[in-house]
């Protein structure tokens, strides 16, 4: 039997925007619910690959109202992360409804409409906080490559053991290609990265120059949608991806990892890059990014892209709509743990 709840306020997602979202909206007194599609807070993170760590250090990764109980300069395992995610639900109180895929927003006189299964939810306001990472991106050239090359989109990567091949081409030269690469390298492989020059921030030692609190004020104050420098690097950020953080380029070549520029063909199933080099690779790790999925926004409130139409989160022709955690929604940190909350509280600051 459905069931229909009435609230204030519906935040969408209870990843690190949902849950700063929430902080902000408890301390506001506003009645509001988060619905998240997992079984657990953090359930996303575990799933990531066994190695990965936050490509920023625990100064730059606390939520509003709670330190992430690690020194400043280390860089948190994935698991750590989920367990920091999971303690600041419980530490607040969050009411987060888990289970809850939302399967249509749609929006009346009154409000908005959500539906998630056999349940249905109204909201003057909704906060949608699902991430800037949906549906896993392959380039229509790994259709060229025949069965005999494995291939893998990088969100199904886990460790080493999983490539059934000692040559592997990684393609997406950002921050989970290469990642991912030196991962590989380090168990042995011999491993090709392929893709554009995302450029570097180097958290590791830039951001320990007086405590790191320069580093992070270059991040949030010039890094942003405000400056000549900030729009620059959105434009490279949203067509190249974000620039490497915590892994340098360096370190990945130091490890035996042969860099190349992009992949642009193949001959006789093998793949060739853009300077003409062709990869005796056995297997192909697409660290190709995501392309947006809101399909079940009924709404006209996207480009032609598929991304959201908003200004600093907030959306101009739908009312009572926020976004929070997307790419560069108003910095080179909106998407990231330590940076949410301050975009969080831009957009709670809306709803009242």
């Amino acid at each position: 039997m459905s069931s229909m709840e009435e609230f204030n306020t519906i935040v969408i997602g209870a990843g690190q925007a949902g849950l700063a979202a929430g902080y902000h909206l408890q301390r506001k007194g506003v009645h509001f619910v988060i619905l998240d599609e997992n079984d657990a807070i953090g359930a996303s993170w575990r799933k990531r690959w066994d190695s990965l760590r936050l490509f920023t250090p625990t100064y730059n990764n606390h939520l509003p109202g709670m330190k992430f109980p690690k020194p400043d300069f280390y860089f948190p395992t994935k698991d750590e992360t989920a367990d920091y995610l999971e303690t600041y639900a419980r530490q607040f109180s969050l009411p987060v409804r888990f289970g809850k895929r939302v399967d249509s927003l749609q929006r009346n006189e009154a409000g908005y409409h959500v539906t998630a299964g056999q349940d249905h939810f109204h909201a003057r306001n909704v906060i949608i906080t699902t991430g800037a990472f949906h549906s896993p991106y392959i380039p229509r050239l790994a259709q060229q490559f025949s069965e005999g090359i494995f291939q893998m989109h990088s969100t199904d990567y886990k460790k080493p053991s999983d490539i059934p091949a000692r040559k592997t081409l990684v393609v997406g030269a950002g921050n989970s290609g290469a990642e991912i690469a030196l991962d590989l390298a380090r168990d042995g492989k011999k491993v090709w990265l392929a893709g554009r020059d995302v450029g570097t921030i180097p958290a590791d030692k830039l951001g320990k120059i007086l405590g790191g609190k320069p580093y992070w004020w270059f991040l949030r104050n010039v890094m942003t949608i405000d400056t000549p420098l900030g729009k620059r690097m959105k434009k490279a950020v949203l067509t190249h991806g974000s620039p490497l953080v915590r892994t340098r380029l360096e370190e990945v070549t130091q490890a035996g990892v042969e860099l190349l520029p992009r992949l642009v063909d193949s001959q006789d199933d093998i793949p060739c890059a853009e300077d003409g080099r062709v990869i005796a690779a056995e297997s192909i790790i697409w660290a190709t990014g995501y392309r947006p999925d809101y399909d079940w926004i009924k709404l006209p409130i996207f480009d032609e892209g598929g991304r959201p139409l908003h200004e600093r989160g907030v959306v101009k022709n739908a009312p009572g709509l926020f976004f929070i955690g997307l790419l560069f929604q108003t910095g080179l940190t909106s998407s990231l743990l330590g940076g949410v909350g301050q975009d969080a509280r831009t957009v709670t600051d809306q709803i009242l």
